[in-house]
C-alpha cells in the first residue's frame, strides 16, 4: 500500500485526496486536496468556478502516532454568483472559516462535555480559549440544524441558577418530556423569562399545557401574563424548603432564649434530626425528637407542622389535598409560631400553584437536577467569565447535543 493512500485512510475524511507529506520539528505535515474540481463557496455551496486567488493553508486534524497532525491545502478563494463576493471556497474537511477539521472539533467537543477545559487543553494541544471556541461552534451547529427544539413544547420547568459572584445568572428552560435544557438567556427578572415566550411565539405558546417554576413573583407574572391557560405548578422543593426554613429559624429562637446551658445544650445540634423526612429517621434522631417533645414542645410542635405539611403533599387526590392545606393552614396561625404563620400565609396565596403537583406530580426536579449538573461544570471550569460561554457548555452538556470521540462528518458535495 503506498504512503498517501494509507494517510488518506488513516486521516478519515471522505471526498479528500493526499498529495504527498512531509515532517518538521512540530509534526507530520499532510498535502492535501478535495476531491472535485470545481470549487464551491463555502457560504451558500454554490458552484463559483471564477477562482479569485489562492492561500496556503493549514488545519489541525487529530494525532497520528502521537503526532501533531496537520493538513495543509493552498485553498481558493471564489467569486460566488449567488452571494455576489469573494468567498473562501468549502472543502469537505473543516468549515471554511475555522483552522481544525470537523473530526478534531468533535472530538474536542466530546471531551469538553466528559472532562475540564484544562484536561482538555492538555490532551488535544491547544489553547484554553480555543476550547470555549470550539464549544461555541459545535452547539451553534447542533442548534442551527433545522429541528427546532422549542417545537412542540408542552410541559416545562424555568428556573434560574448563578455562575458568578455579585448576582450573575442564567436563566433555563427545560422540556420535562426530554429531560434537555431547551432555552437559556442571561438574567433572572420577568423581562427574562418573557423573552423565551416571545420568542415562543403565540401558536407555540397555545400548546403549553404546564409550567413547573418556584415561588418568584416576577415568574408568576410572566406565566400569567404569556400563558394564562397553563397550569401553573410550584416546584415542591421550592414549598417544602419554605416550611424547613421556618423550623430552622424557629430552632435558632428557642436557642438564643434558652435561659440554662442545659436547655441550649438539648436544642444545639438538632437540626440534622429534625430536617429529615419522617421515613428517614433513625433510632437516634428519634430520641433526639423525644427529648425535644419532654423539654421544648415549641420546637416539638414545628416538626408536627413541617412533617403534616409534607404528608398532605404526598396525597394523590387533590380535593383531600385542599381541605388538608386550608386546616393546615388554620393550625399553623394557631400555633403562636412566628415563622409558621408566616409560612402560612404563602402557602394560601399560593395553593392553587401547590395543589397543581399533588394533581399531576410534576416538579423541578429535573430542572434541578439539570442546574446541578451545569453548577458542576461551573466548578470543574472554575466558573465562567461570560453568560454565554457557560450557555454553551449548557447546551453541549444538558442540551441534547451528541458528540462522539471519533467523527465522519456528513458535510460533502451533493
Amino acid at each position: 500500500m503506498r504512503a498517501t493512500t494509507l494517510l488518506r485512510k488513516a486521516l478519515s475524511i471522505q471526498h479528500l485526496i493526499v498529495h504527498g507529506f512531509e515532517f518538521d520539528d512540530r509534526g507530520i505535515v499532510v498535502t492535501v486536496a478535495p476531491t472535485n474540481r470545481v470549487p464551491r463557496c463555502g457560504e451558500c455551496g454554490s458552484i463559483a468556478r471564477s477562482v479569485y486567488d489562492r492561500r496556503q493553508r493549514y488545519w489541525r486534524h487529530h494525532d497520528l502516532a502521537g503526532m501533531m497532525t496537520r493538513m495543509r491545502y493552498p485553498i481558493r478563494r471564489v467569486r460566488c454568483p449567488r452571494c455576489e463576493s469573494v468567498k473562501t471556497e468549502r472543502v469537505p474537511w473543516a468549515d471554511s472559516s475555522c483552522n481544525f477539521t470537523y473530526a478534531f472539533e468533535e472530538r474536542t467537543a466530546f471531551l469538553a462535555q466528559q472532562c475540564s477545559k484544562t484536561a482538555v487543553t492538555k490532551l488535544m494541544r491547544i489553547a484554553w480559549r480555543t476550547v470555549g471556541e470550539i464549544v461555541t461552534r459545535t452547539v451553534s451547529e447542533y442548534l442551527d440544524k433545522g429541528d427546532d427544539r422549542i417545537d412542540g413544547l408542552r410541559h416545562i420547568g424555568a428556573d434560574e441558577l448563578s455562575y458568578r459572584r455579585h448576582h450573575k445568572y442564567v436563566t433555563t428552560v427545560v422540556n420535562h418530556e426530554l429531560g434537555v435544557v431547551v432555552w437559556a438567556k442571561e438574567g433572572k427578572n420577568a423581562a427574562t423569562l418573557r423573552a423565551f415566550f416571545e420568542e415562543l411565539g403565540p401558536e407555540r405558546c397555545k400548546l403549553i399545557e404546564t409550567v413547573t417554576i418556584d415561588m418568584s413573583k416576577a415568574f408568576i407574572s410572566v406565566v400569567k401574563e404569556m400563558v394564562p391557560h397553563a397550569k401553573m405548578i410550584f416546584d415542591r422543593f421550592h414549598v417544602q424548603r419554605i416550611l424547613q426554613d421556618a423550623l430552622d429559624k424557629t430552632r435558632r429562637d428557642e436557642v438564643r432564649e434558652a435561659e440554662t446551658k442545659e436547655q441550649k445544650a438539648i436544642l444545639k445540634n438538632t437540626r440534622n434530626a429534625i430536617q429529615k423526612r419522617e421515613s428517614n429517621r433513625t433510632d437516634d434522631d428519634l430520641e433526639t425528637l423525644e427529648e425535644l417533645r419532654a423539654n421544648n414542645s415549641h420546637i416539638f410542635d414545628a416538626i408536627l407542622l413541617k412533617d403534616s405539611f409534607a404528608a398532605v403533599l404526598d396525597k394523590r387526590q387533590v380535593n383531600v389535598a385542599r381541605l388538608n392545606l386550608e386546616q393546615w393552614a388554620v393550625n399553623a396561625e394557631a400555633s403562636g409560631l412566628v415563622h409558621f404563620q408566616s409560612a402560612a400565609k404563602t402557602i394560601k396565596n399560593h395553593i392553587d400553584g401547590i395543589l397543581e403537583y399533588v394533581r399531576t406530580r410534576f416538579s423541578n426536579g429535573r430542572t434541578e437536577g439539570l442546574n446541578g449538573k451545569v453548577r458542576t461544570i461551573t466548578r470543574r471550569s472554575f466558573g465562567f467569565h461570560s453568560a454565554a460561554a457557560l450557555i454553551s457548555m449548557i447546551f453541549l452538556c444538558c442540551g441534547g447535543v451528541e458528540v462522539t470521540p471519533a467523527f465522519f462528518h456528513p458535510l460533502g458535495f451533493h
